[in-house]
């Protein structure tokens, strides 16, 4: 039982939070979260540690980082009406990764009408909406739903909580009204557990994919992102090594799924495995190819799923087709397809050996062909991205944390930053741009004394609010390293107008509308006014060096921002490479 009777809402909101085994608050909101900062005052018990971030989305971004490199649930409180839209990007991200947190917004109902503390006139002129700022962000989260009686706010929360943390894992999202964080609570609330059972997927259905797998001549397995827990990648490595297969990761992967220097990795473009597998394993994989109507070269070539969300329920068209589809949790539904396969494969296999040597030299081959390239650019300038991505990657710690929102440099840092282990690599962009910079900042609140980097293109870094995440970082302590892939524009602009006008009027006269960032600004002085570290690169030789400086700095206590800056894209070729 938690004991709830007699107190305020607001009260009641943290001690059912800290309940449910939530210990971080990110927080923008607004005035009428008074209660609750009231309560955060008091003395005595535990509560869960408040975050004060400056704008909605930081707060969830940072709630999102801190989400994906520890497991555990945390709380977001922003800004009635105003802070949810602000939010819901961010919302929008966290839903389709698959990021469970809880947010709350505060609200109205009686509008200053009932007896009690006066809410003020600003709700009935600027922050009321029919329908309530949970109508508002509905579409962004997985559950939304506006409190309509103080009874039920305890369970509502707890509610809320296990929703989160319930397959398919995501945000949800509960706006409580003012009046109620005022008024006391009538009951205790029950003890509930945040945590919930991870459902393995169907055993018949294990055994169905132990059977396609083991019985294939060519399996390929393609993944996303599996690789959330340990767990979940140490069964992937051994079940390719029994099976021989390779393991291919998307240009989207969110997280280390396989080491990326394995024999078995068969870099990031699973397309170019669809004319010769025979059986294709999709593993936690939301668009593996596209269009998604293509289909595998070998005749009678089989697909399976298995997936928290194969059917991917909030998407419009999914259109892959599936011969098996299995909805498990990854890391216990991997067990139990090891030991399936354990079962079925004898020791000293001379096909699966043979089948795994080739995979080996042929992605030997294709890492070193990757390496050669950037290092041919060792003296080119203005510099290439794979250069940076090569002299950045060999710079790091080992225990290094990553965090990337490049979008044009993505494939470049998959293909050079290999050294990274699991649970060292975090997507900050699904979904759209502008929380690079504070899901790194929540990865830095969960390990603080770990070196976290973000690498985030110039483009990017102009969508995130980075006078509120570099202000966070220094309020909270929490020093981190930017590496800006500046290419002095949106190379988005300019890639597809040849792809669709081969011969129009933009190619002709090179004129590409939105194309440059200019005159480009020294980015590196913005971090300055947060007492942190800045520097701009454009010497190919500095770059590692520069890098070494920023972690210096950071090691010190002050957030970095080092400025690399590339090959204009109004330089680059129209192919849309860089």
């Amino acid at each position: 039982m938690i004991e709830t009777k007699g107190l305020t809402g607001a009260q009641t909101l943290l001690r059912v939070l800290h309940g449910m085994g939530v210990e971080r608050i990110f927080a923008s909101p607004g005035s009428e979260w008074s209660p609750v900062w009231e309560a955060l005052a008091e003395p005595g018990e535990h509560m869960p540690l408040y975050m004060s971030t400056r704008h909605e989305e930081v707060a969830v971004g940072m709630a999102s980082g801190y989400a994906k490199s520890t497991g555990k649930l945390p709380a977001v409180m922003i800004h009635t009406t105003v802070g949810a839209l602000h939010a819901t990007m961010a919302m929008r991200g966290a839903l389709h990764e698959q990021v469970p947190m809880v947010v709350f917004t505060g609200e109205s109902i009686a509008f200053g009408e009932d007896p009690g503390p006066d809410v003020g006139g600003q709700w009935l002129s600027h922050l009321s909406d029919m329908g309530g700022p949970a109508r508002l962000v509905e579409p962004t989260m997985k559950w939304s739903f506006g409190v309509n009686t103080k009874s039920i706010l305890p369970a509502t929360i707890q509610r809320a909580c296990k929703l989160a943390m319930s397959m398919p894992r995501g945000p949800v999202f509960v706006s409580i009204p003012m009046e109620y964080l005022f008024d006391q609570m009538t009951h205790n609330a029950p003890s509930e557990r945040g945590e919930q059972p991870a459902p393995v997927a169907d055993p018949k259905g294990i055994e169905q994919l132990a059977d396609m797998l083991t019985g294939a001549k060519n399996p390929v397995i393609i993944v996303e992102d599996a690789g959330r827990t340990r767990k979940s990648v140490d069964c992937l490595v051994e079940i390719a090594e029994l099976l021989g297969a390779a393991v291919c990761e998307t240009r989207s992967t969110g997280c280390i799924n396989f080491p990326r220097t394995h024999a078995l990795h068969a870099g990031y473009e699973p397309a170019e495995h669809l004319k010769d597998a025979d059986v294709l394993f999709l593993l936690s994989v939301i668009a593996p190819w596209h269009p998604a109507s293509r289909r595998p070269g070998v005749a009678n070539a089989k697909i399976a799923v298995l997936d928290e969300n194969p059917l991917r329920i909030e998407m419009p068209y999914l259109g892959y087709p599936a011969d098996l589809c299995l909805t498990g949790e990854i890391e216990t539904s991997l067990e139990a397809l090891l030991a399936a396969i354990k079962n079925r494969i004898k020791k000293g296999d001379s096909e699966r050996a043979k089948r795994a040597d080739a995979w080996k030299n042929r992605n030997e081959a294709r890492r070193k062909k990757w390496r050669e390239e950037a290092e041919a650019l060792a003296q080119q300038q203005p510099m290439d991205t794979r250069w940076v991505a090569h002299e950045v990657s060999r710079a790091l710690p080992a225990d290094a944390m990553v965090v990337e929102e490049t979008i044009t440099h993505r494939l470049a840092v998959h293909r050079y930053f290999d050294g990274l282990k699991p649970g060292s690599f975090f997507a900050g962009c699904i979904g759209g741009l502008g929380t690079g910079l504070s899901t790194a900042l929540g990865v830095k609140a969960a390990n603080p004394k770990r070196p976290v980097i973000c690498l985030i293109g110039d483009g990017s870094f102009n969508y995130d609010p980075a006078p509120a995440a570099l202000g966070a970082a220094q309020e909270h302590n929490l020093p981190f390293l930017i590496v800006m892939f500046n290419n002095q524009g949106y190379l988005s602009q300019k890639s597809g107008v040849p792809k669709y006008y081969p011969n129009g009027w933009a190619v002709k006269a090179k004129k590409f509308a939105g194309l440059d960032i200019a005159p480009c600004p020294d980015y590196s002085t913005i971090v300055k006014a947060f007492d942190g570290y800045g520097e701009k690169v454009e010497a190919p030789g500095e770059v590692r060096k520069a890098i070494e400086r920023g972690l210096k700095a950071v090691a010190a206590g002050q957030t970095a921002l080092i400025d690399c800056r590339l090959r204009p894209v109004s330089e680059i070729a129209d192919r849309g490479e860089g």
